[in-house]
């Protein structure tokens, strides 16, 4: 059984694609709440308004960051996904997180990324352009199967 975490871009359906893609695989996938409004509301939420936007903010990533940690301790393999929309600060900072608790960390992005990602792709044991590669890769340390 591998443990994987899919972090990062939120916008497209990149972690939908490697998850149907690894149907028969022995793979549990854990992920941040992909729900923007819920993340960015979890802490006010559960804890009580704030009528800073500061403090609103704050409380929102104390709460996601015990999902996160807990989701990246646990996990046998790092997803971190960049998207071309957004800067992904968060994204950055999970696979950060990943790569200094020694976790396999396979980031994903596109070409026009590489120049601005190359430390994070350099701390990655492999950098994919698209969810099916990430998939061949999950397959490959499973089962040993190459494509094809």
């Amino acid at each position: 059984m591998l443990n994987v975490y899919l972090s990062g871009e939120i916008h497209t359906d990149w972690r939908e694609q490697i998850i149907d893609g690894a149907q028969g695989l022995d793979i549990t996938f854990n992920s941040p709440v992909t729900d923007h409004a819920a993340s960015d509301d979890c802490g006010v939420a559960i804890l009580g308004a704030e009528p800073n936007k500061y403090w609103h903010d704050h409380k929102g990533a104390m709460v996601n960051a015990i999902r996160t940690r807990k989701g990246i301790a646990d996990a046998d393999v790092v997803v971190v996904r960049f998207g071309d929309k957004y800067k992904q600060w968060n994204a950055a900072f999970d696979a950060g997180y990943a790569a200094a608790l020694g976790k396999s960390l396979v980031v994903l992005h596109g070409p026009d990324h590489q120049h601005a990602l190359k430390e994070v792709d350099a701390a990655a044991l492999a950098v994919a352009e698209d969810p099916a590669q990430v998939v061949e890769i999950l397959r490959y340390v499973l089962t040993g199967q190459l494509p094809g």
